[in-house]
């Protein structure tokens, strides 16, 4: 007999099993009733979700910008309500320390005194020089006197507007502060009558009865 005809024969035989058996099936473990409350209060939650955060995320998408907008405004005003109560304190004490504060004035020995000098270079036609020691002269007094008032920017255009100087005083500065600037940025040479309006001006307050 050959092997195939053996073969053949041997898988004729019915007590002999050639056909694969199929696994047996895993034994089904029943969930606990609380995993499976939990499952189910887990997809319920998901499902609220789904039907409420996903519309919230569109509009906040939509309107993002607006919402950036309005968030900024809000810190700002917060801020600001926030500060304003220091700002206003610190404004009214200012006012009232410009109020009762005496309006201040050169020594008149050092107001001579620079009369003199500033004279001496008019005098050699050099009325450019001599309007610019007013200035420089009457800056350094007041950084002498009051500190407070200035600061290492201070032009003398707000020096022209400073409260506690009286009225001739501001208009002193204004006038020989705009003749230095015509000198010194329009390169404009000053002359006597540029010179005189800027000595009668500084005169006018700091030697009014000189």
């Amino acid at each position: 007999m050959t092997g195939e005809a053996a073969w053949a024969k041997a898988r004729a035989m019915s007590d002999i099993q050639f056909t694969p058996l199929a696994p047996r099936p895993e034994p089904q473990v029943p969930q606990p009733a609380w995993l499976q409350a939990l499952g189910k209060r887990l997809g319920e939650a998901l499902e609220w979700l789904a039907a409420h955060v996903g519309p919230l995320g569109q509009f906040l998408a939509r309107h993002w910008r607006e919402i950036e907008i309005a968030t900024v405004a809000v810190i700002v005003l917060a801020a600001a309500a926030i500060a304003w109560p220091f700002l206003a304190g610190l404004l009214r004490g200012r006012k009232a320390e410009a109020r009762t504060a005496p309006a201040w004035a050169p020594d008149t020995d050092r107001a001579v005194a620079l009369l003199a000098d500033a004279d001496r270079l008019a005098a050699q036609g050099l009325f450019d020089a001599a309007v610019h020691l007013l200035l420089r002269r009457s800056f350094d007094d007041i950084a002498q006197s009051r500190p407070d008032w200035l600061t290492p920017s201070s032009t003398a255009r707000e020096i022209a507007h400073l409260p506690a100087l009286p009225p001739t005083a501001r208009n002193a500065f204004a006038i020989i502060a705009g003749e230095v600037e015509r000198s010194r940025y329009a390169l404009q040479r000053l002359g006597h009558a540029d010179w005189a309006r800027a000595r009668g001006a500084y005169a006018a307050f700091a030697v009014p009865h000189g």
